[in-house]
């Protein structure tokens, strides 16, 4: 399954707890698009949210994020693993 990194930028600031709420509703919608997000992180004064998740396409991972909380990312990278 590709691997993908997304990355929303808010414009504003954004608290860590709001985007776990929204993580924890991407998990509730996920398997109904064979989308599986893996791990957040979140600047929280820059308001930017980088999301690793593996899916399908870019279409199916932002089509989970919109379905469960409507963020949408602003950018999707094709990624590899590395260490």
């Amino acid at each position: 399954m590709p691997l993908y990194m997304d990355v929303h930028h808010l414009g504003e600031p954004v608290s860590v707890d709001d985007v776990a709420k929204a993580h924890l509703a991407d998990l509730e919608v996920q398997d109904k698009y064979d989308v599986k997000y893996l791990r957040y992180w979140v600047d929280e004064d820059r308001g930017e949210i980088f999301c690793l998740v593996e899916a399908p396409s870019p279409d199916a991972a932002n089509i989970v994020h919109k379905e469960a909380h409507g963020l949408v990312a602003d950018e999707v990278h094709l990624v590899q693993e590395g260490s």
